[in-house]
């Protein structure tokens, strides 16, 4: 069975219902089972240690799961143009996997959450493509053949899923066109990596 990682960060949880619509997209796919992951919040001050496992959702993510993945999709809430602190500070401790070259030529997508219609999506997710690319990953999108791109009166775009939730602390739901490019992106990337864990299939 092929494995595909859904690892996000999510503040108010609009980017944690898109990692579900994700993970929903890639189970369509038969053969592909998701591992959902995600990271703890951190600060530059001094706090108490978390507990290793959260009191609620999924668990904290490792290295391993990255190596043990045979794609991987990336969600985060935009910063001013970037992924949340949290994401980056996961993915810069992954060097070890990097010199070891465990992502590359794996199949990888991005996801995110703005709190504005014009809050830096795009911006969003090609910086997040940029960790993905120097791991040697393989970048996965989404198509104008998925009507809901072109229909979407809310986020989406080719360079990944995205949402558009308005301002905490009442963030708006997912929109059906929304889940449906979610979906899409956890679908197409299942299908990759499918694709390449067995050559001779016709997933793509």
């Amino acid at each position: 069975m092929t494995e595909v990682l859904v690892l996000y960060y999510s503040r108010h949880g609009s980017v944690a219902a898109m990692a579900r619509r994700v993970a929903r997209g890639v189970e369509s796919v038969t053969g592909v089972t998701t591992r959902l992951r995600t990271v703890p919040p951190v600060s530059a001050g001094t706090e108490p240690p978390l507990p290793e496992v959260p009191t609620d959702g999924p668990p904290y993510a490792e290295h391993r799961d990255l190596q043990e993945c045979g794609g991987l999709i990336l969600g985060s809430p935009t910063r001013f143009g970037n992924m949340a602190a949290p994401l980056k500070y996961f993915l810069d401790s992954t060097s070890a996997l990097w010199l070891s070259g465990a992502l590359a030529g794996k199949p990888a997508g991005v996801f995110t959450s703005t709190g504005s219609l014009h809050g830096g999506q795009e911006a969003t997710l090609l910086t997040m493509m940029v960790s993905l690319l120097h791991h040697g990953m393989v970048l996965v999108g989404v198509p104008y053949t998925e009507p809901a791109l072109l229909s979407t009166q809310g986020g989406g775009t080719p360079y990944g899923a995205s949402h558009v939730a308005g301002m905490a602390p009442l963030p708006r739901a997912l929109t059906p066109d929304e889940q449906a490019l979610c979906e899409a992106l956890g679908r197409r990337v299942a299908e990759v990596a499918l694709k390449l864990a067995r050559p001779d299939s016709s997933a793509v």
